[in-house]
Order: structure tokens, then sequence, then C-alpha cells
């Protein structure tokens, strides 16, 4: 070891020394014990030195990592809560892995799959939870919010058929949904409403969405619209799933915020879908430095009971040393093996452990080794979860060293393969029940196929289970599915203030919904509900006015003084404020989003979230999220703002949004607009309110959210024609005929053309439908396709209906059912947007688009580049006539030469 006296320079040199001679004897003691104990004893001292250091409160840097042991030894656990019955708890548990067993396998005879290994790992880790800690919602608050793991789902399952929710005709339908008595494979709310909550399987968004919960559940506090701070939010994750950018994306966030009502669980057996998390080295020690580096609180639940004799034999510290420096992969191999391979391989390491070994039994190695988890004692489980509702000051994360395919055999447990396997033999199954003690008898095996299994609806086991959960506020998981009453309209004058247009004032779509919002918050009854979100570009899309209103969310206020206070629209923040300002970051304002547009249901409290971002950084980036939304059946508006791919001037490639509308059209529940002038934003976000928080009709599904995109491009904003507001709603509408634009056409009988403009296309097609008048003698009618997407859907309703013999005609057809001439559409996005309807439209059809890649330039450089200015419009519209021979077809190459196309 180096004398501690010749170390490099460090930033303790830059500290005056007030005392040298001190310093140099707790350094000469160092190098006294490393001399005469030897390093291991060294490093020890220093450990528990700083351990004692961070305990008293000196501000030294934290530890990051601890021994390879429990962070609460044996003799610190606290005794289960009175009225506990460990036995009972344990018959329970037993019944729950066998029928998570039995259901995936049942299913695999269908060839729906389903996963057994990781309930069998994870089931102490939920059931201590059920049993003593996680609070329903049939109680006072809101309950705790629990992020299941996808992949253990069957085990939440068994245990709603033990409490009676589930039937069995039901577990039979695993995975088999169609029929409609199924159950869905992960956590999905959206298919099962009443259960589950939070869609966790598209992994890495559970633990990102459990700590924007979190804090929302904070903001709400906060704010005085309801009282949440009895409620607990519980993220049961992978080991392996922490791999995942989004699972780590958001701690720092969670340790700065102090949310101690947050807890992460992750299930550390070591293994992922493929094989050892870490081969050749260790997750548990890796995540604990990541958790701790980033200001958690980490809790270490690593060993079981079984290990506690070998832990009082090891004298020196070899066993610790040892357990330290194995890597995971060689642990798995241990877990397979038999006692003599773990004689030679792991304590045949040193002197010391090979005379430690001499001193236990075989069957006490194959104990520890084989079956001896922290995650799999409840008593251990129960201390961690205690432990991280003491802690205060920061969120905790328990880390929990378990066996994968645990109680499933030897064919399971700890295999590289076991994500991937289905089913059990009816051997191993009867293998399991011995193991549980389950009275299952060999008679119920019937034709191969394993029995459920179930004590009785007035068993002393679920009467237990009923007390538990009645004790801790009802079922769990649990959703609520009641309705909350709807909210009252806001003040029609909001809307109607953008019906007059803005007279000779250029005002870009973006501005217009700003002020919409602006006024929509001053509500006196829905005001408080709405919940900005933005990701560090307020000021781009002239949100700063609300800064000194309605204030920036921060739990600590603002304890400094803002630079820029002497103006009036200074950065404030308050621990009231109400507006989400995330940083850069989409996914964390996303995770926001998500849990404000489902606190109808989490909290019964609607909130009226609006996320406005670069539109190109929406849907690319966190489509992901987009659909998590779906499944949580969100509601709220996303605004995709600066949209379209040439109305930014010079910002390029990565900034040129061409693209989100086809991708929201993926998405079922979200209702995408691209509006083009400011009334029919109006009209669009109140109808959203009135659909997603107010009266809506029994027929509409109101668990939508809307997508709108909105320019930052200023344009006159003209008045709102009579009679639109259904057109804007179902996504298209005459805006203006020639006739009626006032361009004059020289022949009666002139040849027509409908243009179809979507969003800021709009201008360019009232621009080409006064050149194609007074330059080549076409009328030209103009249309506002306010959503192609919208379109789409009626149509394909309409298809749906006739298959079932009903006559329904698509509304684009309806509306354009006396519109003369062929139809071309011009839109700001690919053609593939407009080209959605193309096929109901009975008329000719063409279509304009910006496809490709952006690029930098001026708007008119950028949309002469796609061909979709006013001239590229009128080219493409001559071509459309010269083929039907209502224009000659000279006409076309004169006018790309009078272009310059």
């Amino acid at each position: 070891m180096t004398d501690p006296r010749t170390l490099q320079p460090s930033e303790l040199d830059q500290l005056p020394d007030r005392d040298p001679q001190e310093t140099t004897e707790w350094l000469d003691s160092l190098k006294a014990v490393t001399d005469a104990a030897g390093p291991h004893r060294a490093a020890y001292l220093m450990r528990r030195t700083l351990e004692g250091a961070e305990g008293a409160g000196v501000p030294l840097p934290k530890l990051l990592e601890t021994d390879y042991v429990n962070t609460i030894p044996t003799s610190a656990e606290p005794e289960f809560a009175p009225g506990t019955d460990e036995a009972m708890e344990r018959r329970i548990a037993a019944w729950n892995r066998w029928n998570a067993a039995a259901m995936v396998t049942r299913g695999s005879k269908y060839g729906v799959g389903g996963h057994i290994a990781t309930f069998a790992s994870a089931a102490w880790l939920y059931e201590t939870g059920f049993n003593h800690f996680f609070r329903g919602k049939e109680g006072d608050g809101s309950g705790d919010q629990l992020y299941i793991q996808g992949h253990a789902s069957p085990g939440i399952y068994a245990r709603a058929f033990l409490d009676g929710r589930i039937g069995e005709e039901q577990l039979d339908h695993f995975r088999r949904e169609s029929g409609g008595n199924g159950l869905p494979s992960y956590p999905h709310p959206r298919r099962l409403p009443w259960l589950w909550e939070f869609p966790t399987v598209s992994m890495g968004l559970g633990p990102l969405s459990a700590i924007y919960q979190a804090r929302f559940n904070r903001y709400l506090t906060s704010r005085g619209i309801k009282d949440v701070s009895d409620s607990h939010v519980w993220a049961f994750l992978g080991d392996g799933e922490m791999d995942e950018p989004e699972s780590t994306a958001a701690l720092a966030l969670a340790s700065r915020e102090g949310l101690d009502n947050l807890t992460f669980v992750i299930n550390c057996n070591l293994q992922r879908l493929d094989g050892p998390v870490r081969a050749n080295f260790k997750i548990v020690q890796e995540l604990e430095a990541q958790f701790r580096g980033a200001g958690w609180n980490v809790v270490k639940s690593l060993w079981g009971s079984a290990w506690d004799e070998l832990f009082q034999l090891d004298v020196t510290g070899a066993l610790v040393r040892r357990l330290r420096e194995v890597p995971d992969a060689q642990f798995q191999t241990y877990q397979t093996r038999d006692a003599a391979y773990i004689r030679e391989h792991f304590f045949g390491a040193e002197p010391a452990l090979v005379e430690l070994a001499k001193l236990i039994s075989d069957d006490k190695i194959s104990e520890c080794f084989h079956r001896s988890r922290g995650g799999h004692e409840p008593r251990k489980v129960y201390a961690a979860y205690r432990a991280a509702l003491a802690h205060k000051g920061a969120p905790t994360v328990i880390l929990a060293q378990t066996v994968k395919g645990f109680t499933l055999g030897k064919g399971f447990e700890s295999k590289n393969a076991n994500h991937q396997m289905k089913k059990l033999t009816v051997d191993e199954f009867k293998d399991m029940r011995d193991l549980l003690e389950l009275p299952i008898p060999d008679s119920a095996f019937a034709d191969g196929q394993v029995p459920y299994g179930h004590p009785g609806a007035d068993s002393p086991e679920v009467r237990y289970l009923t007390e538990r959960r009645a004790a801790l506020g009802g079922p769990a998981p649990a959703r609520r599915t009641q309705p909350v009453a709807p909210l009252p309209a806001p003040a029609d004058k909001a809307f109607a203030a953008f019906d007059k247009g803005s007279g000779s004032q250029s005002v870009a779509t973006t501005m217009a919904f700003v002020r919409l919002v602006k006024d929509l918050v001053r509500d006196k009854e829905t005001g408080k509900r709405w919940v900005p979100i933005v990701p560090d570009e307020a000021r781009t899309f002239g949100m700063e006015s609300l800064f000194p209103s309605l204030g920036i969310y921060s739990p600590k206020g603002q304890t400094y003084e803002p630079v820029d206070r002497d103006q009036l629209m200074y950065y404030k923040e308050a621990v009231n404020g109400q507006i989400l300002n995330e940083g850069i970051t989409e996914a964390g304002s996303m995770a926001d989003f998500i849990a404000a547009a489902s606190a109808y249901s989490t909290h019964g409290e609607p909130m009226i979230p609006f996320y406005i971002f670069y539109s190109m950084f929406g849907w690319q980036r966190t489509a992901d999220q987009m659909w998590q939304l779906a499944d949580q059946l969100g509601r709220g508006f996303l605004v995709g703002a600066t949209a379209g791919r040439t109305t930014l001037t010079g910002e390029g490639l990565q900034h040129a949004d061409g693209h989100s509308p086809v991708i929201a059209a993926t998405n079922p529940a979200a209702l995408s607009y691209d509006p083009a002038f400011a009334y029919e934003v109006a009209a669009i976000v109140k109808e959203g309110l009135r659909r997603m928080y107010g009266e809506a009709t029994p027929e509409e599904d109101r668990d939508v959210f809307y997508y709108l995109t909105v320019y930052n491009e200023p344009m006159p904003q003209p008045a709102k024609p009579a009679g639109v507001d259904e057109g804007i709603l179902r996504g298209l509408y005459r805006f203006n005929t020639a006739e009626s634009a006032g361009v004059e056409v020289a022949a009666a009988n002139a040849p027509r053309i409908q243009l179809l403009g979507s969003g800021t296309a709009i201008h360019w097609a009232l621009q080409a439908q006064k050149m194609l008048a007074e330059e080549w003698g076409v009328a030209a009618d103009v249309w506002s396709a306010t959503s192609f997407t919208e379109l789409r859907r009626d149509a394909l309703e309409a298809d749906e209906a006739l298959l079932r013999g009903e006559q329904r005609e698509p509304y684009v057809r309806q509306v354009l059912a006396d519109a003369e001439g062929p139809v071309l559409a011009v839109t700001d996005y690919m053609r593939q947007v407009p080209d959605q309807i193309a096929q109901w439209v009975e008329q000719d059809w063409s279509s304009l688009g910006a496809d490709g890649f952006g690029l930098s330039d001026t708007r008119e450089g950028a949309r002469r580049h796609f061909g979709v200015d006013a001239e590229s419009v009128v080219v493409a519209a001559l071509a459309q006539l010269a083929r039907r021979g209502e224009v000659p077809a000279r006409s076309v190459k004169e006018a790309r030469e009078r272009y310059g196309l």
C-alpha cells in the first residue's frame, strides 16, 4: 500500500492545514494499521470512519458503495406489525405462486406465452407490500400508486383470483382478450381499467413515470388542489430494466426535490432476458453507486437469515471480501452447483475461507447459496420497506437480491433461458406442490392438466388476506373507474375572442393558443386545474407572460433574487407555482403530462394539462410515452409548436417537423389536428374541454387526448365564417369559393379545382387561388383540412359499418359531394398526411407535401425546395387540370418557366 504521506496532491492541498502534526498522526496511524493488520483492516477502519462522519453530518462526499451485505443487520430488524401471522402469509404466497405458474402453463397450449420466472423471484416483494404497506383507494386520500413490474403480472392476477376479483375463466383467458373475458398480458389500464393504473412494460418508462408521479403528488398538495401527502409511490423494477436510459434519467430530480414519498424496489435476480445482467461485474454494487451518487437512500437486502451463521464465523472479513469480488455470472453458477463445487471454487479462494468452510455443513452451504436471499424472506423485505418509509428527505431504492425462477425447480432456477420458458411439466408441478406444502392431490391433475388452487372463499387464508387489505384501505392494485363530476365549461368569451380575426395584425397560431390559455387559466371555476408544461422553451413560444402571474413550480420557492426582477415578465418560482418548466427533457415533460392527464382517476381530481413543445421533438422523441399516455387513459392537450417543415427560418434538418401527424395517426387515442387559423384553435380547444372534462355524450370516448400543431409564422387571422364548427371538428370545411374570395375569373365556365390546405399551407393555397384566377383563368375553392386523421378514422368507421350491413357515407365524401373538379391537397408535412383520405375522395386526387429531410433556409427558400409554395401549387393544379383536358398542356410548361420551377 502506498505511504499515505506520499500521495499525489489533491483538492485538500488547497486548504490550509491548521494542525500539521495532527494530520501526520492520523496518516501514521493509517500506515501502522496497514503494516500490522493488512490493507483490508485499514480499508475497514476508513470505511467505518467515513460512515461515522456521514452519520454525524460531517460534510464529506458520500460513500458510493458499501460491502456486499444487508444494509439492515438481523439484530436491527423490526418486529412484524401486531397481528401478523407469518405462517398464514406463507400459505397465501404459496397459493399465489402456484396459480401464477398454473395460469401461464395452461395458457401455453394456446401458444400465447407468458412469464413465470419473474414473479417466482419477486413474490415476497409483492406479498409483503400487499399485507403490510400498500394502501388502497377505499381509505382516506388517494392510496398508494403501484408501478408493477410487467413480467410479474401473473402473480398479481393470482392474488386477485385468491381475493375473488378474478375467476377461473378469466385466468384461463390470460393473453386471450378478444372474447371480452380475458386478461391482458401486462399491466394495461385500457384493457383492464378496474385493476391496472400504470402501464409498465415498455421498460424504462415505469421508473421515469413513478418519479414524476411522486413529484406531481407534491405539486397537487402544494397548489392546494388535494392533500395527497399520505400517498406513497412504489415502483417495482428489474435489475436488467435499469439499463434503459429512461430508468435512471430523473434520479437527480427525485433527490433534488427530496421525494421521500417514492420507493424503488429493484428485483436483483441478476438475470435479464438472455443471461446475466452484469456477467463480469456486480449489478447491485453498480446500482448502489449510481443511486447513492444521485442522492438516494439505498437499502440492500441481499442475504437471508441462513447467512447469519456464516457472517458470525467470518472474523477476518474474508467472506465479505469474497462476496464483493465474485462476479454475478459466477454467483449464478454457484446457485446451480453442489456443495463440493462451492467449497472448491468459492471457499477455496483463500485460506481463511477454507478454514471457515470446515465449520459448516454441506446442507448449510446449499441452503445459503441455493435458497437464502434477502428478497425471499418476508422479515428482510419488511425491514427494508419499513426503513424506506422511515427515511425522510430523499427517495429510497431497495436492492433486493433474489433467485429468478425461485421455487419452480432445478429446471428453472437461475437458468439463462428461464425468461423464455413458458410452462412446467406435471412432475415439476408436483415437486413445487410438495415444496410449497399445498393440499393439492395427484387426482387433481386430470388428463395432464395442472389445476388451479384455491383454499375456499371462506378459508382462513382468504379471510386473513381480506382483513389485511381492509385495514390498508381496500384491494390493491386497483384503479378508480367511477366518473368524476364534469367540470363547468369556461365562459364562451375566451373562445369567441378569436371569431372576429386579427384584422391587419399578423398573429401566429402559437401566440393565439397561448393567448387562449392565458384567458382560460383566469376562469374562476377551472383555471386552477390547468397544468402548463414546457421543456425550457417557454420564451420561444411566447409564454413568459405567464411566469409572474402563474409562477413556476418549485418545492423550494424562490431562494434567490432573479436577475430580471425589475422587468414585468420576470422569472418567478413559487412553491404553489402552476407552470411545470422542466428544463431540457421532453421525456420528463411527458412524464409530467401523463401524471396530470390521469389525475382524474389516480386522485379523483381532473387536471387539464397542456404540454407545448417543439413539434419535431415531441412525437419523434417520445412517441412511446404518448402510447403510454393512451394506455393510461390520459386526457389533455399536446401542442406541437413551431410546427411544420418550412415555417422555421434557418433551423434546419433536426428542427423541421414534417411527420408528427403521421406518427400521431398511429395512436388510437390521439385526436390530431393541424389548424390553420386562430378561431380553429379556439374551437378545437373548446370541444376538447367539453369532451374530456365536460358533458360528453354516452357514445363519446372521454379517454382521449388532443394533439394540435401550431405555427410560429405570423399571419393575418381571418374572421370565422358562419357554420363551420362541425367541419373544424370533423376535419374539413370549405373556407371560401373563388367567387366568395373575390377573385375574378374571365370565363363563366372556367375550369375549377378544389384546394385542400392544412395548417400554414392554407395560406399558400389562398395565394395560389388568386394566381390561378388572375393568371390562368382557373376557379379554385379553398378548403381548410383541420384533421386528415379524423377524416380517415371517420371513413374507416363507415367501412366497418358497411361490413355490418349498415349504410353510412364517410364525412369527407359528404362534404366534397358537390365540389366540382379535381382535388389537390397541400400540407407542410409529408404527402402521406393528406393521402390518408385519398381512397374515399371520389374526385381525381393529387397532393403536395414536404417529403424528405428538412434544411436550413428562409421560409420561401424551403417551400420552393419542397415544391409546396404558391407557385408550385399553381403548377400542380394546372397539371391536374391538363390531364383532364380542361386546360392546355402547354399551360403547365409555361407556368413552370414563368415561376422558375
